[in-house]
Formats: structure tokens, C-alpha cells, sequence
């Protein structure tokens, strides 16, 4: 059955295909979010050390992913005569302008951590209630994790594909892994939001609800991500850093400090450490 889906999954436009791979990141956010319903509560150490892994992932999918084919993209551009650009300026724009898309969304969006009083939360000021605004904290950070799944495999579009065949810098592996990766870090990331959730008084049920909620952006902007370098591939390897420049912004604002708030701080570092692992095994293993 697997071997069915995986051969109609390679057959399909790269659009559908970015759709299932943000669909899969959204379900494991779902199953993770689901534990509320097995455990009746979860230690901060956990919380802590899944956040670290979070951000462990999202920094070496920013690198494996995205910066280091985006800069292979840009040099085989040049080879070819396509391009004569410096290596470095596409990605180095993109991560710029990724970064400061995020940081425009942060200071626009009501938005609150998951350790922080309500109080504390930032954006735009709100009344909304402390459960919205955990769960736009986390689907403000899903977004770029959307769009680095989209475009990775709208990347897929790329004529020089036709071109290259096995030697070109994108291959459906390197999306599915990428894809993979972020859905390993979803499933303790719905936990976190959903245990909290439940500790405040919040049902099972709601608790679940908001949880898998967080994250419905991502097969969202996966199909946004996908669209927009299939039908516009000279910006792919702005892109491509686009979306690690955002996923770096909200690594160093939110979820390594988040991870480091509890007082377990070398426990989250190693899960961090064990997600940059993780993702770089998958990703040089599948790509």
C-alpha cells in the first residue's frame, strides 16, 4: 500500500505534492497534540527538551534544505551562463528578507509564549483570550516551516531538472526528507501546546482542538510556497533562503529561549542538538 501511494506521489504536480507534505506536518502536530488525551500531565523537562529538538531541526533543515542548494542553485546558474550573480547575494537576500518578514509578523500578529503571563503577550495589543494567543505563537512559526516544505518541492519545477537529471541540486528526496523532518518536530510540538492548554482548565477535547489547529498553516503555505517559485523561478533561490532566513528568526526569537526558560538548560540544548542530527541524517540520507 505504501509502495502505491509513494508511486502515485511521485507522478503528481509539485503543488500536490507540497500539499501532502504540509497535510503530513499537520497531521503529526495533530497525533502529538492527541497525547492529551493518554496523559493527564508532562513534566517541564520534556516540554523543554522537545522545544530544543524543534529548533535543532528547523536550524539544519535551514542549512541542508534550503541555504546550501540555494547557493548550488545560484553556482550551477552561473556555470551554465544563466546567471552571473555572486554566489552568495541570492541567499543572502533572501535570508535577510525572510528574517525580516518574520520579524514584521511578530510585531504584528497578537501572539503569546508558551511560558509567558498574559501580560507578557506581543504583537498588536488584544483581549483575545491566553488559548488564542498560544496558538497563533505557534502558528506564527509553522508558517515559515510551511513554505520551506512548498518550496522545496516547487524547487522541483525547475527546468533545469531537464537539464541536470540526477546531478541537479533538487531532488525529491531532499522534500520528502524535509518534509519528514519537520513532521518529527510537530508531534512533541502539539503536545506542548495542548498539555499547557489542558493545565489551565481546558477539556481534553479543546485542548486537542487548538493543539492540531496551530498548525493548519503549514499545508497552507506549502501550496503558497510551491506556487510562487513554479511560476516565478528566477526568485527560487531567494526563496529557498527566504524561507531559512524565517525559520532562523524564529529559532533565536522564541524557541530556544523558550526552551532555556524552564532551568533545564542542558537538557534542551542536547535535544537541540539531537534534531540537527536527526535532520541532517535525513536529509543527506534521503536527498
Amino acid at each position: 500500500m505504501l509502495d502505491n501511494f509513494y508511486n502515485w506521489f511521485l507522478v503528481q504536480s509539485p503543488i500536490i505534492q507540497a500539499f501532502s507534505g504540509g497535510l503530513f506536518t499537520w497531521i503529526l502536530t495533530a497525533l502529538g497534540a492527541g497525547l492529551v488525551f493518554i496523559f493527564k500531565s508532562s513534566s517541564r523537562k520534556f516540554l523543554d527538551c522537545s522545544l530544543g529538538f524543534a529548533g535543532g531541526v528547523m536550524i539544519a533543515a535551514s542549512f541542508w534544505s534550503l541555504l546550501s542548494p540555494a547557493i548550488a542553485y545560484v553556482e550551477m546558474q552561473n556555470e551554465m551562463g544563466l546567471s552571473s550573480l555572486p554566489n552568495w547575494f541570492p541567499p543572502a537576500i533572501g535570508f535577510f528578507l525572510g528574517a525580516l518578514f518574520l520579524y514584521g509578523l511578530d510585531k504584528v500578529i497578537p501572539h503569546l509564549h508558551l511560558f509567558a503571563k498574559r501580560e507578557e503577550a506581543e504583537g498588536v495589543p488584544t483581549k483575545w483570550r491566553k488559548t488564542v494567543l498560544l496558538v497563533l505563537a505557534i502558528a506564527l512559526h509553522n508558517i515559515p516551516e510551511g513554505l520551506a516544505v512548498g518550496i522545496a518541492f516547487g524547487a522541483l519545477a525547475s527546468p533545469e531538472l531537464l537539464v541536470l537529471g540526477e546531478a541537479s541540486v533538487f531532488t525529491i528526496g531532499s522534500a520528502i526528507a524535509l518534509a519528514i523532518g519537520i513532521g518529527i518536530q510537530n508531534f512533541p510540538e502539539g503536545f506542548a501546546v495542548s498539555m499547557p492548554l489542558k493545565r489551565q482548565g481546558v477539556s481534553n477535547w479543546k485542548s486537542w482542538k487548538w493543539g492540531q489547529l496551530s498548525a493548519i498553516v503549514e499545508p497552507i503555505f506549502a501550496v503558497i510556497g510551491a506556487a510562487t517559485v513554479m511560476y516565478a523561478l528566477p526568485i527560487l533561490p531567494y526563496a529557498l533562503a527566504f524561507a531559512a532566513g524565517a525559520m532562523i528568526f524564529i529559532v533565536v526569537e522564541e524557541v530556544v529561549p523558550e526552551s532555556q526558560s524552564g532551568g533545564h538548560t542542558d537538557l534542551a540544548t542536547m535535544g537541540l542538538i539531537a534534531g540537527f542530527i536527526v535532520m541532517m541524517i535525513l536529509d543527506v540520507a534521503l536527498g
